[in-house]
């Protein structure tokens, strides 16, 4: 045992900082559990349940007959670039050339390109709350430090502009937002985006990295970018991908649209620690973004009616307080009416405890909203099938039931 922890002691410093992925230390549990021949429903994971569809796996098929097996440019291969550079006119109506696009593998490696990229020792990123798991891990890998913005359940899980204008400080480097958002499925709407701009525009500076990864899967009307606003193109980077709209979470394109001189920044750092992405995935995106779009709303209109029935059977779950998400596949309730009650085995002193308890005793697996800077919550991937999610909101009723 003494051998372990010194054997940790010696990692580098930026590694002690980092904390694990609750996400994927909650679907490790859950799997660990279903290999011992219980039945858990897995919530736990923003992954769509959707296979890739034929005709992008077709096209992936090919390109290996086509011998794209060697490395690829740094950036991406260029058809690809053009593809994304089109697909950000049509859909968004913002211009970027192919220069200004870099793809990664995957999303999560183009956030942490940037922060990597822009991010000096000590200077500071705002970070609204509840979070994706990742981003303060990130900024604090950089050296940065990462200033939580608190935007809880009664303001819908959105920062304000006043919010964020009272934590910017003469450190301030970037704002990081998430919409859809992963945890919470809140829309920023144009009005409230357009707001936030006039905000970040008045500091000089002050970049907003734009993490757009759910744009396709939302139930509110057409996507808005915060990019899109005058003088915020030269303020934002763009991140998006395949992940979520095609189902391709495990190809691992993702890609980021930025100034010029961020994205070369950038393209030094990945040419130095990954190169390009995989040259197939890469001919299947390009293909995702260059064949018809149909496939997109489809899974769209499968996530929409999962939120409806989710939403539907939280809300008949007492104790528990639901908002209406308006986009991506989660749903973020108020579990905090449960803390200090207990089975007669188990008390539940904060969101993990609770998340914890759903899993052991309910076999659902779930995520505790203190991984995502929120301690009042619990999130639910309903990424998966209607009959998973109506079972598996029969068992959380049931579980939550027995505490008093």
């Amino acid at each position: 045992m003494h051998k372990i922890s010194k054997n940790m002691a010696q990692l580098s410093n930026r590694l002690q900082r980092l904390a694990p992925s609750a996400t994927l230390a909650m679907s490790q549990k859950s799997s660990e559990m279903k290999a011992q021949g219980i039945d858990v429903i897995n919530m736990s994971v923003g992954e769509p349940d959707f296979n890739t569809p034929d005709h992008i796996k077709q096209q992936a098929k090919l390109a290996i007959d086509e011998n794209y097996s060697k490395y690829s440019p740094v950036p991406g291969y260029p058809d690809l670039r053009q593809a994304i550079a089109r697909k950000l006119e049509r859909e968004n109506h913002l211009h970027y050339t192919p220069a200004e696009i870099l793809v990664s593998n995957g999303a999560k490696q183009s956030v942490c390109n940037t922060v990597m990229a822009l991010v000096n020792d000590g200077e500071e990123v705002i970070i609204p709350t509840p979070y994706w798991v990742s981003y303060p891990q990130m900024v604090l890998l950089a050296g940065g430090k990462p200033v939580f913005v608190e935007a809880g359940f009664d303001q819908n899980f959105k920062m304000t502009p006043e919010q964020l204008e009272a934590a910017i400080t003469p450190k301030t480097r970037m704002l990081i937002l998430c919409s859809p958002s992963n945890p919470t499925g809140s829309v920023y709407n144009k009005e409230e985006l357009q707001a936030l701009s006039e905000v970040i525009l008045r500091h000089e500076d002050l970049f907003v990295l734009a993490d757009e990864i759910y744009e396709h899967i939302n139930y509110v009307g057409r996507h808005e970018s915060i990019a899109q606003f005058p003088g915020m193109k030269e303020r934002s980077i763009i991140v998006n991908g395949v992940s979520k709209a095609y189902a391709m979470t495990g190809w691992r394109i993702g890609y980021i649209a930025a100034p010029e001189w961020i994205v070369k920044g950038c393209n030094k750092l990945q040419g130095q620690y990954t190169s390009g992405p995989c040259s197939v995935s890469q001919k299947a995106a390009e293909y995702a973004y260059t064949a018809s779009q149909e496939c997109v709303e489809t899974m769209r209109q499968a996530f929409e009616r999962r939120r409806d029935l989710i939403v539907k059977l939280a809300k008949e779950i007492p104790g528990l307080e639901v908002n209406v998400p308006e986009g991506a596949f989660y749903l973020f309730p108020k579990c905090s009416s449960f803390y200090g009650k207990s089975d007669g085995e188990t008390t539940i002193h904060n969101s993990t405890d609770f998340a914890m308890y759903l899993l052991e005793k309910g076999h659902v697996a779930t995520v505790g909203g203190d991984a995502f800077g929120d301690p009042d919550c619990f999130r639910m991937s309903y990424a998966t099938s209607d009959e998973n999610i109506v079972e598996a909101m029969k068992r959380i009723k049931e579980t939550v039931a027995k505490l008093k």
